[in-house]
């Protein structure tokens, strides 16, 4: 629902979370132009127009670097998550994907409906109706596990996961450059507004081939983010990181130690907008992705297109017409 261009959402008018940038609590938090509820954003259009142009930036990076643009299937095997310890190392992200029992199928289409905390019923019900009366369709308010088949899908939690798995089995003499956006989704164990969602966009910059060709990429793309931000007037920290890509007890371990396999690009606020990611040969090895006759390395460079609308909600004071401006101004320079 709009009123004047700006987004409004009953659950968080009640919570009263407004703000210029955003605000949290339980239910969920708004700003002038985004809404949030349960980690899941709604943008409008100056927020929707600011996400276009960052996201041509990086594209347009990935494109003079002589990345190939292309896209994947949006969701990913269990099976093949599996041979990338997904399961060892991020199980508390996933957010499995699945169908209704076909034998559980009648039942739930009569199941009185009973709201179950935290959920709340919202318009366009009569708010003046209790929970459960004789105006609420039938149905459930969550599914019951015992009513859904096994998960043999997820959801997606970076977009560089179909990247390798689309190159499973294949051999280059040269390096592979892709570029990618994919919505991904992260079951957090909070959500704060736009800069921890749990559906979100992400742009990647892909890199394969040697241990010499992935350090380069990311090294250009480490000073190209840090100019970009400059020439916005964001003061991004770069940070080193750790993502449990690895073995906790592995070799790697011990050189993700001595020289930090990746590292983040955070705002003022501690926000993470992009980052640098360098998985040594880890994919190479587990997806048999090869180059030049060995494991090929990998290296991929991230941006979280919403956090970056919010850092420039926060930058602009709410202005996301200006930074959508500056956007266009510094992308030109960059």
């Amino acid at each position: 629902m709009t009123d004047t261009g700006r987004l409004t959402s009953g659950a968080t008018r009640a919570a009263g979370t407004t703000g210029t940038t955003g605000a949290t609590e339980a239910t969920g938090a708004t700003g002038a132009d985004w809404s949030v509820r349960d980690g899941l954003a709604t943008l409008d259009e100056p927020a929707v127009v600011l996400r276009a142009a960052l996201d041509a930036v990086f594209t347009r990076w990935g494109a003079e670097a002589g990345a190939r643009q292309q896209s994947y299937p949006p969701l990913l095997r269990v099976e093949d998550l599996r041979t990338l310890d997904y399961f060892r190392n991020f199980p508390h992200l996933g957010s499995p994907v699945t169908r209704i029992r076909p034998d559980r199928l009648a039942t739930l289409a009569t199941t009185p409906y009973e709201p179950t905390p935290p959920y709340e019923p919202t318009p366009p019900y009569d708010a003046a109706e209790p929970p459960g009366s004789a105006s609420e369709p039938p149905g459930p308010a969550a599914l019951p596990a015992a009513d859904l088949a096994d998960a043999t899908h997820l959801l997606p939690s970076a977009a560089c996961y179909g990247c390798f798995v689309h190159l499973t089995g294949s051999s280059s003499d040269t390096p592979v450059l892709v570029s990618t956006v994919a919505q991904c989704f992260r079951r957090e164990d909070h959500h704060d507004g736009l800069r921890r969602l749990w559906g979100f966009t992400m742009r990647e910059l892909v890199c394969v081939g040697s241990a010499d060709t992935v350090r380069a990429h990311l090294d250009r793309h480490r000073e190209r983010i840090l100019a970009f931000g400059a020439s916005l007037g964001l003061a991004l920290d770069r940070r080193p990181a750790t993502d449990p890509f690895f073995q906790k007890d592995g070799a790697r371990t011990v050189m993700q130690l001595l020289a930090p396999v990746k590292e983040e690009y955070l705002h003022t606020d501690g926000t993470a907008l992009a980052s640098t990611n360098n998985h040594r040969n880890f994919f190479g090895e587990r997806r048999t992705i090869d180059h030049a006759g060995r494991p090929a390395f990998t290296g991929c460079v991230a941006f979280g297109l919403e956090r970056w609308v919010h850092a420039l909600g926060d930058l602009f004071e709410g202005d996301l017409a200006a930074a959508h401006r500056a956007v266009r101004r510094a992308g030109e320079r960059s």
